[in-house]
């Protein structure tokens, strides 16, 4: 009883806008840009989008980074035109949230992890100037996430290198978050909530706009993504919220206390 009492008493603290000690507000600025950087453009917005949506929503502005096009997700349909549509798609979705969506071209399952990569997304990094990161968890049991996290280690680090010459001027991002991917969930353990009610019927406007989201090539994103919503909210005391994972300054995960914002 007594852990239901305090779990009761955080919920409502945090649903009157109250946080507990220790914890930091999640950065959302009219000035600041956050960046969702995902090996695939359905991973972006179907896990990552609704923040994005909020921190647009917020007075601050958004990018998608997409390292590949995920053109071999569909079992039908040629990859050359599936990857077509999952780029249409992301396009059409990013705008609709007030959002832009910027792509790679590194093949499909084939997402390298190499220094080059990790300079390319650097030079994205380096371009959009976010103070904020939210991308895979290294928990996966899909390769190109896992290469996804471990790039995007490298790439906060060579984009904050001063001393590293590239095109853009160096550019250190301050908070990176993990976000919660029904296939990155090995170790995966929130620490923020992340109220997204009033961004949810848009977010979930945009995830529409692709193929996959309805079924189409054999999970149900739709049906767990906004079921993973709701149920997130129930435990934070929102309508619907967004679970994330805070990571250090090192970039590996923050043990620290939870979170809601």
């Amino acid at each position: 009883m007594k852990k239901r009492r305090e779990f009761l008493k955080v919920s409502m603290a945090a649903s009157a806008g109250f946080w507990l000690p220790g914890q930091r507000n999640f950065p959302q600025t009219a000035t600041s840009d956050i960046m969702a950087i995902a090996a695939h453009p359905g991973d972006g917005m179907f896990s990552m989008g609704a923040v994005v949506a909020q921190h647009i929503a917020n007075g601050g502005g958004g990018t998608f980074l997409s390292l590949s096009l995920g053109e071999r997700g569909h079992n039908s349909i040629p990859t050359t035109e599936y990857g077509r549509l999952q780029q249409e798609a992301m396009e059409q979705a990013a705008n609709s949230l007030g959002a832009s969506a910027s792509f790679l071209n590194y093949p499909d399952a084939e997402i390298p992890f190499n220094e080059e990569a990790s300079l390319v997304v650097c030079d994205e990094i380096r371009k959009v100037k976010p103070s904020i990161i939210v991308t895979h968890w290294e928990g996966s049991w899909h390769k190109d996430h896992k290469n996804c996290y471990q790039i995007v280690q490298y790439a906060r680090f060579y984009a904050g290198l001063k001393t590293l010459e590239r095109t853009h001027p160096a550019h250190y991002v301050g908070q990176l978050f993990y976000a919660e991917n029904w296939e990155d969930m090995d170790g995966f353990q929130l620490d923020t909530y992340l109220d997204i009610t009033s961004v949810f019927d848009k977010w979930q406007s945009a995830c529409a706009l692709f193929p996959m989201w309805r079924g189409e090539t054999g999970f149900r994103y739709n049906d767990y993504y906004k079921s993973l919503a709701t149920m997130r909210g129930c435990l934070s005391g929102f309508t619907q919220a967004a679970a994330l994972a805070a990571a250090t300054s090192t970039g590996k995960k923050n043990e620290g206390i939870l979170r809601k914002y």
